[in-house]
């Protein structure tokens, strides 16, 4: 049996700036209204659902809410130059160098902040409570970047 979240009708909602370095048009600083969407494959529990929807949306909000209104910085690209000072987070890509108030930054260990990476990130991050809820043996989560377009990671448990 399945279990669906629809991100934009529930609430699972985050704004976030990033640029993808290298890239002609998405190399420009720029922002999205992200939706996370969740699937879960299961088993029925002995109260009759494989999780309950209230436990699934809170632990997507506390994860999204550390990424909302940030800037969303690639620590893991090889091209990204990251220095702190004062307070301030300092990024080079390029030519190209930005200082942001530490405050306004998260630091992802990712190569890049694309929707196919932010969702593997969620997923990772989610996975080890969705395990623990007993029945789920799939978990899938969708980021999209605007309706319409967004890229979908798969956990098997």
């Amino acid at each position: 049996m399945r279990l669906e979240i629809d991100g934009w009708s529930a609430g699972l909602k985050f704004s976030a700036c990033h640029l993808i370095p290298g890239h002609d048009r998405c190399g420009r600083l720029h922002g999205h209204t992200y939706a996370v969407h969740v699937r879960l494959q299961g088993e029925k529990n002995k109260s009759g659902y494989i999780a309950d929807f209230h436990d699934v949306k809170t632990l997507i909000r506390d994860l999204i809410e550390r990424l909302d209104h940030r800037v969303l910085i690639p620590a893991a690209h090889p091209a990204v130059t990251i220095a702190k000072r004062r307070g301030t987070v300092e990024m080079k890509v390029g030519r190209k160098r930005y200082a942001f108030p530490a405050e306004d930054v998260v630091l992802l260990d990712l190569p890049a902040v694309t929707a196919e990476q932010l969702a593997e990130y969620i997923l990772e991050k989610a996975a080890p409570a969705i395990a623990g809820m007993g029945t789920v043996f799939e978990l899938q989560i969708g980021l999209y970047e605007g309706v319409g377009q967004g890229a979908w990671a798969t956990r098997t448990f």
